[in-house]
């Protein structure tokens, strides 16, 4: 059964009411459509946790840099909805830009520390942007549970924080990478990838593996770091943003694995920017 679309947030609050009435553990999965099985896994995690779920589609204008990357962002609400179909969710938030941030809003959640690194720097302003209306969305759906892939792994970071920083009553779950046969993480960004490029694209996981393995076996990061920055660039990618090996729990640069820790990179393949992270 299809789930009937809300657009407006009357109608959504309507929707919930009965069921924080009744003391039921909402779960809600944000996305900004183009949805593919690494969504499609945080509905089915959210399912098993949850007694209604709420899949939220909107492609938010403040977490974007670029007017040109907000245009080509890829929006397919009805193929969305049809692959939501098989899930039984209870509902989809299609909310259109005045629902979320209307007339004369003036309000940016921001989160110190964990934003000051990677992405942060790569991409200003993009997470005042996300926590902005991640805490929007949260209190909107009157979320019990949130879930996000691990792929944007300091994305859950920072939402895990600012929803305990911010007491919002949401517990977030991260929820494992999901990738194609040959290693690619999936992202709604591959629909961008040209036949040629998207052959090139799994190259960057590769690297990454190889790196780990090399740090397993005590190898300098510093050299593994030089080697696959260079034959990455020989298969195509034109931009190393960033390959950094990072505590996992605050995202403090390190030399060495010493602690729990992940393998985190962003580069530019042919125009379409790719992220991941891997645990070392």
């Amino acid at each position: 059964m299809i789930a009937p679309i809300i657009r407006t947030l009357p109608e959504l609050r309507a929707t919930t009411k009965p069921w924080q009435l009744a003391d039921k553990r909402i779960g809600v999965v944000p996305t900004m459509g183009a949805l593919h099985d690494g969504h499609l896994s945080l509905v089915a995690e959210a399912k098993k946790h949850c007694d209604h779920v709420i899949v939220t589609i909107f492609v938010n204008p403040k977490q974007f840099n670029s007017e040109e990357d907000l245009k080509n962002y890829p929006r397919t609400e009805e193929d969305d909805a049809r692959k939501l179909e098989r899930f039984d969710v209870d509902a989809i938030y299609v909310p259109d830009g005045p629902q979320i941030y209307p007339d004369g809003f003036s309000t940016t959640v921001s989160v110190a520390g964990l934003t000051d690194v990677m992405d942060g720097v790569h991409r200003p302003g993009h997470f005042d942007g996300v926590a902005t209306v991640v805490t929007k969305l949260f209190t909107q759906t009157s979320a019990t549970d949130a879930f996000f892939g691990e792929k944007d792994f300091q994305q859950l970071q920072v939402v895990t924080r600012l929803a305990r920083d911010l007491d919002l009553g949401t517990t977030v779950h991260g929820c494992p990478t999901i990738r194609e046969i040959d290693g690619l993480a999936m992202s709604s960004r591959n629909l961008l990838l040209s036949d040629r490029a998207r052959v090139k694209a799994p190259a960057l996981f590769e690297e990454m593996e190889i790196i780990a393995a090399g740090l397993t076996a005590g190898d300098p990061f510093s050299d593994l770091h030089a080697v696959a920055v260079k034959r990455l660039k020989a298969a195509g990618f034109t931009d190393i943003e960033y390959l950094d090996l990072r505590s996992a729990d605050d995202l403090t640069t390190l030399d060495a694995p010493t602690r729990p820790a992940r393998l985190f990179a962003a580069a530019w393949l042919v125009g379409v920017r790719l992220i991941d992270n891997i645990a070392v």
